[in-house]
């Protein structure tokens, strides 16, 4: 990060109006850390002057009261964990609350490797407060620093009603050093620039730091006729419970070996996907076809089907078509339609997740990848029919995430999710792949570690491997659909 470009204690004070800023932050608990994290965390601390890599408070910008949510690159990377997506949930609700428009500040690399699949699930929590504060008709301004990437640029991120651009900032879904690293080649150089998303639609303009308050006034201007404060008092808005972080022992080898185990059979080509899940196990299938809008990505199956007798709306992931072509943007909005089919005829809807992670192309990066990312993850949370995920086999990123907030979600025993690709995560961490079986298992992104920490509902074992018996894993997963629609519809 440049060192002209300011941390988020100088954004505040060159931004509000003087002596307006007060912090809604609460002292951090550390106490679950083990030694090496915590070492970390105070490493940070004192290289970025803030106690997380998110400030939240009130303050006035030329007059107008709003809330505000800053990121601090300077402590690891901006970086999201337990902590500072319960700092963001609870200053959004809070803002609802005391109907303040909301400003976010980013500044990011996505998803903290430390704390893996917990907290990558996070963006889903932030997400739906996100769409909640929108939803009671509250401006959402977003102002996109000097990094934006990962899972922060594809949920709350590309959510606002306004979204500006430092200039020259770099904001993209893959952060390039870990592209480069997995992929052997480097990102092209100006796809990720904010004045190149401007360009191709994805960002509303390119703004200065300078100027930044002056075009946030001009805004809530024009948006003051939906926003009146409140005096709420403070202590009416307790913090979001997130799960604290729980110190675990080191995985040993064997729990190491089963789950990379896991991760390569979800990764075999004769792996029983969506295709195999619907023709033994659905009572009908109607193929659909595209968004509507002239774009479709057979990454992505869209189909009106029926378990048990019960009809619902399909979106699913097609792991054969994902092997030479990755799911992009088309994909996510196929899906979204989907959605708005199920909501639309009252039926239920069940996602299927089952991709190696979206396209990470410069084509998908200027299609509003990390967008329709965001769309997706807020169409979900906003659902208001029975929702069923199914966590089939592989769950790479965003990609996956865009699928997974169902009311239920159902894990294959094999099944498992990752903010990246296990070899990705060890690049960031390790600047090497062969770590990936450790990391894997330290992020806890097994189906069995995801319902330990109660991000899934029920796991579907698999004994013996889905590949050996096709039609029995079809059948079993069939069932469980039923049963968790059967049960929501209760």
């Amino acid at each position: 990060m440049s060192t002209s470009r300011p941390g988020a204690q100088q954004l505040i004070a060159s931004v509000v109006d003087a002596d307006s800023f007060v912090s809604w932050d609460e002292p951090l608990d550390l106490g679950g850390l083990d030694e090496t994290y915590r070492a970390t965390m105070a490493k940070a601390a004192e290289r970025a002057g803030t106690d997380e890599s998110i400030l939240t408070g009130a303050a006035s910008i030329r007059g107008h009261e709003v809330a505000l949510i800053v990121g601090e690159f300077r402590f690891l990377g901006g970086s999201i964990g337990r902590a500072a997506a319960g700092r963001i949930v609870s200053a959004i609700r809070r803002a609802t609350t005391e109907r303040l428009p909301l400003v976010a500040a980013t500044a990011s690399g996505g998803t903290r490797m430390q704390e893996g699949t917990p907290a990558f699930m996070t963006m889903v929590d932030i997400s739906a407060a996100v769409v909640a504060h929108k939803a009671a008709g509250l401006p959402y301004l977003v102002y996109l620093r000097h990094p934006t990437t990962g899972g922060v640029f594809a949920s709350w991120g590309s959510l606002g009603h306004m979204t500006i651009a430092e200039p020259g900032a770099l904001i993209g879904f893959l952060g390039p050093v870990v592209y480069e690293t997995v992929n052997g080649v480097p990102f092209p150089e100006g796809v990720q620039l904010a004045e190149n998303l401007v360009d191709k639609g994805i960002v509303d303009a390119v703004v200065p730091v300078e100027g930044l308050a002056d075009i946030a006034a001009r805004a809530l201007t024009l948006l003051s006729a939906t926003t009146e404060g409140s005096t709420a008092d403070p202590s009416d808005h307790p913090a979001w419970p997130v799960a604290p972080f729980v110190s675990r022992p080191e995985p040993s080898e064997q729990e190491i070996a089963e789950l990379w185990s896991a991760i390569e059979t979800t990764r075999r080509e004769d792996r029983p996907g969506v295709r195999e899940l619907l023709r033994h196990a659905a009572d009908d299938v109607i193929p659909l076809n595209g968004t509507g809008f002239g774009e479709s990505d057979k990454g992505v199956m869209l189909a009106l089907t029926s378990f048990g007798g019960r009809p619902c709306v399909l979106v699913g992931q097609d792991r054969r078509y994902q092997v030479s072509e990755s799911m992009g943007p088309a994909a996510l909005r196929e899906a979204r339609r989907g959605m708005r089919m199920a909501s639309e005829l009252g039926l239920p809807l069940v996602t299927v997740i089952d991709t190696p992670g979206a396209d990470l192309s410069p084509r998908a990066e200027e299609g509003a990848l990390a967008g329709e990312i965001a769309r997706c993850i807020a169409d979900m949370t906003s659902l208001t029919v029975p929702s069923v995920s199914v966590l089939l086999g592989e769950g790479t990123g965003g990609g996956a995430l865009a699928l997974l907030p169902a009311r239920r979600v159902i894990a294959a025993g094999n099944g498992w999710l990752s903010p990246l690709p296990p070899e990705g995560a060890s690049a960031i961490l390790f600047k090497d792949t062969v770590h990936a079986p450790l990391l894997a298992a330290r992020q806890r992104v097994g189906a069995r570690q995801m319902l330990e920490d109660g991000l899934v509902d029920v796991i579907v074992p698999e004994s013996p491997a889905a590949h050996e018996d096709p039609q029995a894993f079809a059948v079993a997963i069939g069932s469980a659909i039923t049963a968790e629609i059967e049960g929501l519809l209760l």
